[in-house]
């Protein structure tokens, strides 16, 4: 950021960055000095001064990765599990690499050793924070990279057993192990899950203030992309919702880690110890295209915002297909 001050009959401008030293230069009108400061910032955001000084030198990745959590990070609603994945470089070698000395090949060898400890979706993740890390750092931070390091080198693949439909039989087994639970909110939560496709976050943030029996809708403000959104309640949503009884503003007024705690319980008592409870919001998005519901429609229920995601949770059944064909074929032309 640029500071300029009078000084006797000269005004002076010394421009301040991360990554770079102190730039000071003098001149006899205020209007000179205010271009060359406009000018001089243009050229460190556009990295034509990249790498010059030994500010720049001592600028480590851990660093730039310790700013990027307090002033990126923290704005995000998954801030707790960026933050931890940011400790996780922080520990490794990476982090003491001066951000002008960081190559492809170093981002590489952190990749091949990260996924002799973990699996290739948690590395995925990890160096998914790293490239927005540094593109944040050269556009707006001007941190001395010529390019993106983790840009030039091939990601893990995502997991393929992530987040599946709920196997068969599940729901039967699930039903058995609730009516043998003393928790009062799991049956509702999991029906609910079930029949709106909301995530556990927005289960656990919905307020009775937030749902209209008469338009049938319960309106979320925001959510995990940041956008807020109404749901439409299927009649059978709506009977889940007026047996919960009204004991706090929001319907289910726990914590997140009685949930997680409580279905832990839940799914080994149902035999059903590889099932996530996020299973629920696949399984409902894939009933809700197997309803005959459109692209629109379902992704204005799920909040999807672009194709791509919607169909990371769609698993559509061949056996429903080719019952719908055999439906299709026999209805009279």
């Amino acid at each position: 950021m640029a500071t300029i001050r009078k000084r006797g009959q000269a005004w002076q401008v010394q421009i301040r960055r991360d990554g770079f030293p102190p730039i000071t230069k003098s001149f006899r009108s205020k209007a000179d000095a205010d271009g060359w400061a406009r000018e001089t910032e243009r050229q460190i955001e556009r990295g034509e001064l990249s790498g010059h000084g030994r500010t720049a030198n001592r600028l480590t990745v851990g660093a730039l990765l310790q700013r990027y959590e307090a002033e990126v990070t923290s704005r995000k609603r998954g801030q707790r599990f960026e933050a931890s994945r940011i400790r996780t470089f922080l520990r490794s070698p990476l982090a003491n690499v001066a951000v002008h000395r960081l190559s492809a090949q170093m981002v590489a060898a952190y990749r091949d050793e990260r996924l002799k400890n973990v699996s290739g979706e948690t590395v995925r993740r990890e160096l998914t924070v790293l490239r927005h890390c540094i593109e944040v750092g050269r556009k707006e931070w001007g941190a001395p990279f010529a390019g993106n390091p983790v840009r030039q080198i091939t990601l893990p693949s995502p997991s393929k057993m992530r987040g599946q439909r709920l196997p068969e039989g599940a729901e039967a087994l699930l039903a058995d192990a609730l009516s043998k639970t003393r928790v009062w909110y799991l049956r509702p939560f999991l029906m609910l899950a079930l029949e709106t496709g909301m995530r556990r976050g927005e289960l656990l943030a919905l307020e009775w203030a937030n749902i209209d029996m008469n338009a049938r809708l319960a309106v979320l403000s925001i959510s995990k992309n940041g956008h807020g959104r109404s749901i439409p309640l299927t009649p059978k949503a709506m009977k889940i919702i007026s047996g919960i009884s009204v004991i706090d503003n929001k319907v289910f007024p726990v914590k997140e880690s009685a949930v997680r705690l409580a279905w832990e319980r839940l799914r080994k008592r149902a035999g059903l110890n590889h099932v996530k409870i996020h299973s629920m919001r696949h399984e409902a998005i894939s009933r809700m295209f197997e309803k005959g519901l459109s692209i629109p429609e379902v992704s204005l229920v799920s909040g999807h915002r672009t194709l791509a995601c919607l169909q990371r949770y769609t698993h559509i059944r061949p056996e429903h297909v080719a019952e719908k064909l055999a439906r299709l074929s026999a209805a009279p032309e």
